[in-house]
């Protein structure tokens, strides 16, 4: 039956490479089951309530992707980046409730959906230079960094003329997270799958064992078993305000979500259809529109169950190297994190400077594709810059967003290179010009 609906033949493939391809897949994108509980808990919201509710969004998205866009061997989970920019900007900083948070998201993924099944994606994608999209993803991983040194302890906040200073080293924990980067990076050097997770649970059950109980309960993070058969209350399901996410001010905050979903979406689904061979000799992406459409649906899922955007895990192509090509690959991943579901107690016991070094990882990811920015012109590079340096430097997404479309617009104007510019562009950096001038 399987092997009929999701065509392994076709596609040359079988249920076992498959399900291969669904476990590596799965290996590689575990920790998020650590880090979107912790993140969007310094917004205010349940850490427990976000850990069950990662999952059933996980589960859904990567049932929509699997049966829906069956041909897309293509994962989906709450996303980094957006999920710090909920946690720590919009609740934290901005100080709005998780309800009116989850209300953003929703409104962003209605948007997401129009954008899907409407020509206005491909407008809004096929008009952005390539160096903003690098740039923008590039400074995601520089806002994800500064959090994930602050959580490490590696960095504090200093009074001096610096922003930050260096953290005690004195501290075991600070010791133990940083030995989980140093083993995150080796063993992705050594190609092993699922490192970050490898490394998180290594490192956590090792500070179990040789740091002492009084500092692991004042770290939060001692041990109470492994598997719990009492679930956590879903306490963020179906509870978002709609009131301020239609408000003026919400305005950057919807469009800094619907804009990063969509550009991380395409940029994800066009990394994964290369290596999966699903781009045409004219460069076109076969049943992209599909895959896009599933990505928009499941992030308003993601909103009713009480998570941050749902988009598509680059971390899919692990799946895909292992020969993974269909729909069943995200099926086997949905049922990997169902499984997951009693795993609560050892997930939201990680001790947080780990969760800090796998924030350090992802970032290093993110920020690794500078090296395809057009570093010959520098009114290409130029704000794409302006846009990585501004985000954890106003430790905003949006700012950065922002900042980078008006110096774009501004830099073409400048050397009379207005014809060869989209409206599309024009129409962002009006929008971000006076968004900056109203809340800065």
């Amino acid at each position: 039956m399987l092997a009929e609906y999701f065509n392994y033949r076709k596609h040359k493939t079988n249920f076992k490479t498959e399900v291969r391809g669904g476990t590596a897949t799965f290996l590689t994108m575990a920790y998020i089951l650590a880090l979107n509980p912790m993140i969007l808990s310094a917004g205010g919201f349940d850490k427990g309530s976000v850990f069950l509710a990662t999952i059933i969004a996980t589960a859904i998205a990567c049932g929509i992707m699997a049966f829906w866009a069956r041909t897309w061997p293509v994962a989906l989970s709450s996303g980094m980046g957006l999920n710090g920019f909920i946690g720590f900007v919009v609740c934290g900083a901005m100080g709005y409730s998780p309800a009116e948070a989850l209300g953003a998201v929703f409104v962003a993924g209605i948007l997401f959906v129009v954008a899907s099944i409407t020509p206005l994606r491909a407008w809004i994608i096929n008009s952005i230079p390539k160096s903003l999209k690098l740039g923008i993803g590039a400074g995601i991983g520089m806002f994800l960094a500064v959090i994930g040194f602050n959580i490490l302890g590696l960095t504090v906040p200093s009074n001096d003329p610096t922003i930050f200073k260096l953290g005690s080293l004195n501290n075991l924990f600070v010791l133990f997270g940083l030995a989980a980067l140093v083993t995150m990076i080796c063993l992705d050097k050594l190609n092993i799958r699922g490192s970050i997770i490898i490394s998180m649970v290594f490192w956590t059950i090792a500070s179990w064992i040789f740091i002492p109980s009084e500092l692991q309960n004042a770290n939060f993070s001692a041990y109470s078993g492994i598997f719990s058969f009492n679930l956590p209350e879903l306490k963020h399901f179906m509870v978002f305000d709609l009131s301020k996410a239609l408000s003026a001010g919400m305005l950057t905050v919807v469009f800094t979500l619907f804009f990063v979903d969509i550009f991380d979406s395409m940029g994800t689904l066009v990394s994964v259809a290369n290596v999966a061979g699903k781009v045409d000799n004219k460069g076109n992406v076969k049943d992209i529109d599909r895959a896009l459409l599933a990505d928009s649906v499941a992030t308003v899922a993601g909103a009713m169950v009480g998570t941050s955007t749902v988009t598509s895990y680059v971390e899919s192509g692990a799946g895909v190297k292992e020969g993974g090509r269909t729909g069943m690959v995200p099926l086997v991943v949905g049922i990997l994190f169902v499984f997951c579901i009693f795993l609560s107690p050892l997930f939201l016991a990680i001790p947080k400077q780990v969760d800090g070094a796998a924030l350090i990882f992802v970032a290093i990811l993110f920020i690794k594709n500078i090296v395809d920015i057009d570093w010959k012109d520098l009114a290409e590079s130029a704000p794409a810059v302006i846009c990585m340096l501004a985000m954890p430097l106003t430790y905003s997404i949006s700012n950065g967003i922002a900042l980078a479309f008006v110096a774009y617009a501004l830099i073409k104007i400048c050397t009379g290179k207005i014809s060869g510019v989209s409206p599309a562009i024009w129409v962002v950096a009006i929008l971000s010009a006076l968004n900056l001038a109203i809340y800065s």
